[in-house]
C-alpha cells in the first residue's frame, strides 16, 4: 500500500513558457473522432520542454543520450529540500541544510525547492532570468556527496548566465539532471521518486512524468 502521490510534472502544453530560442510548443489536433473515426494529436518541442531529464551528451561532446541513463537512479527514495533566499544553492547552502538535517549522509536522489515555487504557486510561470539555480561549487558539492540525482523547481539547474558549469560538473560525475519540477503541493522530506523521461535514442534530453510518493 502506498501513499498520497503527487504529480511534480508540468504540464505540456500550446503557448507555455520556453527557453529562449527554442521552438514554440504546438499541441495540436490532427484528426477528430467524428470526422476520422478516433482523436489524433500532434506534439512539436525542444526535448528540454516542460520537466525533462537532461542527457550526459547536452553539455559533455560524445556522451551518451537519455536513452542511457539507468532507470534506477530515476526511481527511489529522495528528498525535498527546501531554500527560501533568494540566493543561488552554492555549497554553503547545501552544508547549511546538511546540518540542519534536511540533507542526511547518504541522501542520492536530492529535489531543491526553491522560491520558483513560490512563484509558481503564486501563478508567475514565465520564464524569468532571475530563477534560482544551482551554483557550480554546489553542484561539486553534491557529487562530492555520492548524490545520483539532482531535480530544480526552475527551468535549468544551472544560472542563466552561467549555464556550462553546473551542467558538465554534474554530468561529469555521472548525476541525473531534472529541471522543470512543480514542487508546489510538497513539503520538505523524504519520498519516493519515480521519474521516467521518454527513451529516445540519442537524445540530449527528454520530457518525463515525475511523481512523488509520501511515506
Amino acid at each position: 500500500m502506498t501513499g498520497r502521490v503527487f504529480d511534480i510534472s508540468l504540464s505540456v502544453r500550446s503557448g507555455m513558457p520556453i527557453w529562449p530560442g527554442d521552438p514554440p510548443v504546438a499541441l495540436e489536433r490532427l484528426a477528430t473522432l467524428a470526422a476520422d473515426g478516433a482523436n489524433v494529436s500532434r506534439l512539436i518541442c525542444s526535448v528540454h520542454t516542460g520537466t525533462h531529464v537532461d542527457a550526459p551528451c547536452h553539455y559533455l561532446d560524445a556522451a551518451a543520450g537519455v536513452e542511457a541513463i539507468d532507470p534506477a537512479r530515476l526511481i527511489g527514495a529522495a528528498r525535498v529540500v527546501p531554500f527560501e533566499g533568494d540566493g543561488h544553492v552554492d555549497a554553503a547552502g547545501l552544508a547549511r541544510a546538511a546540518d540542519l538535517g534536511l540533507l542526511p549522509e547518504g541522501t542520492r536522489r536530492v529535489l531543491l525547492r526553491t522560491r520558483n515555487t513560490l512563484r509558481r504557486a503564486a501563478g508567475q510561470d514565465d520564464l524569468i532570468p532571475d530563477f534560482i539555480a544551482l551554483t557550480a561549487g554546489g553542484a561539486a558539492w553534491l557529487a562530492a556527496r555520492g548524490v545520483w540525482l539532482v531535480g530544480i523547481d526552475g527551468p535549468s539547474i544551472a544560472p542563466w548566465d552561467d549555464l556550462a558549469p553546473t551542467h558538465v560538473g554534474l554530468l561529469t560525475a555521472g548525476v541525473v539532471v531534472v529541471e522543470g519540477l512543480d514542487l508546489t503541493a510538497v513539503g520538505a522530506g523524504e519520498y519516493t521518486l519515480v521519474c521516467l523521461p521518454l527513451r529516445l535514442a540519442g537524445s540530449d534530453g527528454a520530457p518525463a512524468r515525475a511523481v512523488l510518493i509520501a511515506p
